[in-house]
C-alpha cells in the first residue's frame, strides 16, 4: 500500500506519516507540503493506493486541489485529512468525490481504524454526519460543529443506521451503488454497466430509498456510517456478500 500525504504543516505531516506507516509493514507513505509538490509527485508515475489530503494548504484551497485530482486521477481514493468538522466541510468535500473525511481531531486509534477502513474499500466519515442519536460520545454542547453536523444531517431527512446486508438490493442495484461511491455520474455508470442512463437512473433512485437518503452525498454518508459498524467493514464486504 502506497500512500500520499499532502500537509504543509511539517510537525503534523511528520505525525501523520508515522501513524499511518503503523499500519503495516507493507504500508509506505510519501509526505508533501504543498499542491505542487503533489501534482510533480503524481506526475512522475508512482503508484499510488490512497492519497490523504490536507485542505488548508499555502499554495492552493484544498477542494480545489481534491476536486482536480479526482478528474485527473478518478480510480485513485483521495480522503480528506482536516483540522475542520464542520458539516458544510464534510459534505463538500463528499460532494466532490472524496471517499473519506478524517478530522484530525481524532486520536491516533480512530485514525488507525479509519485509513484501514478506507484502504479496505470502505469510507469514513465522522460518525455525527448522520446526526447526534448515531454518535456514541456524550452529547456535545448545542453550539458546537459536532452539533451543527448532526442538526444538518437530521434535518435531511437521514434514517438511523441499518445493516449493510439488510438494504435488500439486487446485483445490479449493488452494482450502481458500488460506481455511485466512486462518485462515477450516470452516464459514466451506465457506460461501464451496458445499460441505459434511464435505467441506472431507477437504480439509483431504487438505492437512495433503501438507504432513506435524498442524494447521492446523503448516500455515501450513509453507507461511510454503515461500515464503520460492520465487523471488518467496508462496501467490498458488503459487495461479496450479495454476489
Amino acid at each position: 500500500m502506497k500512500v500520499l500525504l499532502i500537509d504543509d504543516h511539517p510537525l503534523i505531516l511528520s505525525a501523520l506519516q508515522t501513524v499511518i506507516e503503523g499500519l503495516g509493514d507493507n504500508v509506505k507513505v510519501v509526505g508533501v507540503d504543498s499542491a505542487g509538490q503533489a501534482r510533480a509527485t503524481l506526475k512522475a508515475g508512482q503508484d499510488f493506493d490512497l492519497v490523504l489530503l490536507d485542505l488548508q494548504l499555502g499554495d492552493a484551497d484544498g477542494f480545489d486541489v481534491l476536486t482536480e485530482f479526482r478528474a485527473a486521477y478518478p480510480a485513485l481514493p483521495v480522503v480528506v485529512v482536516s483540522a475542520s468538522d464542520r458539516a458544510s466541510d464534510v459534505i463538500r468535500a463528499i460532494d466532490l468525490g472524496a471517499m473519506g473525511f478524517v478530522p484530525k481531531r481524532t486520536g491516533k486509534e480512530m485514525l488507525a481504524q479509519a485509513l484501514r477502513l478506507v484502504m479496505a474499500g470502505g469510507i469514513f466519515v465522522p460518525s455525527m454526519s448522520l446526526g447526534s442519536g448515531m454518535s456514541n460520545a456524550p452529547a456535545p454542547a448545542a453550539a458546537s460543529p459536532v452539533q451543527a453536523i448532526g442538526d444538518a444531517a437530521q434535518a435531511s431527512g437521514f434514517q438511523k443506521v441499518t445493516a449493510l446486508e439488510g438494504l435488500s438490493l439486487t446485483p445490479r442495484q449493488t452494482d450502481v451503488l458500488a460506481l455511485l461511491l466512486q462518485g462515477k455520474p450516470n452516464k459514466v455508470i451506465a457506460r461501464e454497466l451496458g445499460v441505459s442512463v434511464e435505467t441506472v437512473k431507477d437504480h439509483v433512485a431504487a438505492v437512495l430509498k433503501a438507504l432513506g437518503v435524498n442524494s447521492r452525498t446523503q448516500a455515501v454518508l450513509a453507507v461511510g456510517q454503515m461500515s464503520q459498524q460492520q465487523p471488518g467493514g467496508g462496501f467490498s464486504t458488503f459487495r461479496s456478500s450479495q454476489s
